[in-house]
């Protein structure tokens, strides 16, 4: 909207950059382009805006597919203003004097053509396309169908319009359609996803079963190593046992052998000694054999002598002392006799 200030019944229009502005006085154009600046008399002047920037246009309609299905049509057209005597001749871009405020509405006028044209193509494409492949490939089919017939349409030329660029944002089918649409996929990923858990399961269940058999290998080693343990000890204890036995025989051996000396020895020495007193004896028969009865009796009275208690004190009577001389006196006559 252009700028317009009041200065004692004159106005002074400041048009920006993007707006081309058309100045008409009695009839007669006195300025003609964008960006324009100047002073005017309100009463005798007829002023036009026109945009000359590009503008985006967004548009949403609904179309029937060849199966009878409604889908919704989301798309963006970019046009310009490329002739603005051309448009403010075909449409209504005069402003108010005094404001600077469009009279009419220009640019919806714009938009319903350029709506119209675009839902046209979109629908004659689309009432020839079912909903699976409109949903798939309708997208760039209906772009390049409306970019063709807004380009073919010659009314936007005759309008001065040019059209920039189009693009389509989306095609949506109905909701209860998009669910149904959606339900084997979804389906399908959920199959995905529980064949993905199964198989996980299954890796786990294999993985235990794996973990289980080490152990249960491992056990049986275990249980191997310790009956080898335990045969181990056995034969360990067998042996020290047969050792031991043999141990005890060869002591027993040698003890008997040394009894068997001792005793051998004992016998020796009883039979030596055995023999020395009978030798002795013998002797001491030869030598008692050999003596006199006199030194016999001296020697039996002696020995008597030897074993007979002790003896303190002894009386002797003079009766006895003069026998025993005299008996004494008669072994010594028949001694030297």
């Amino acid at each position: 909207m252009a700028d317009i200030t009041r200065r004692l019944g004159w106005r002074h229009l400041r048009g920006a950059p993007t707006a081309h502005v058309r100045h008409h006085r009695s009839g007669r154009l006195v300025h003609d382009g964008p960006g324009l600046s100047f002073w005017y008399r309100a009463l005798t002047a007829a002023l036009s805006e026109v945009p000359v920037d590009d503008r985006e246009l967004a548009m949403t309609f609904h179309a029937r597919t060849s199966d009878f299905q409604d889908v919704a049509v989301q798309a963006t057209v970019t046009y310009r203003i490329s002739d603005p005597a051309l448009a403010a001749a075909r449409l209504d871009f005069s402003v108010d004097p005094d404001t600077g405020v469009w009279r009419g509405a220009p640019l919806e006028q714009l938009a319903t053509l350029l709506t119209e044209t675009a839902q046209q193509h979109a629908l004659d494409v689309l009432a020839r396309t079912p909903l699976s492949a409109a949903l798939v490939d309708g997208v760039a089919a209906v772009r390049e169908r409306v970019a063709g017939g807004l380009a073919a349409e010659p009314r936007l030329p005759s309008t001065g319009i040019e059209v920039v660029a189009v693009r389509v944002v989306a095609l949506r089918p109905e909701p209860e359609v998009e669910r149904a649409l959606r339900t084997p996929a979804r389906e399908q990923i959920q199959q995905e996803a529980d064949r993905a858990t199964y198989e996980r399961r299954a890796v786990a269940v294999e993985r235990e079963r794996a973990i289980a058999e080490n152990e249960l290998a491992s056990q049986i080693e275990l249980a191997r190593r310790e009956e080898q343990l335990v045969d181990q000890r056995g034969t360990n204890a067998r042996r020290e046992a047969e050792e031991h036995a043999a141990a005890d025989a060869v002591r027993a051996g040698a003890e008997a052998a040394r009894t068997v000396r001792l005793a051998e020895a004992e016998a020796q020495s009883a039979r030596a000694v055995g023999e020395a007193r009978a030798e002795a004896q013998a002797a001491w028969l030869r030598v008692h054999g050999e003596v006199d009865v006199a030194t016999l009796r001296a020697l039996t009275g002696t020995r008597l002598a030897e074993n007979l208690p002790r003896i303190e004190s002894v009386t002797v009577s003079p009766d006895v002392l003069t026998g025993l001389l005299a008996k004494l006196g008669d072994a010594a006559g028949g001694s030297s006799a």
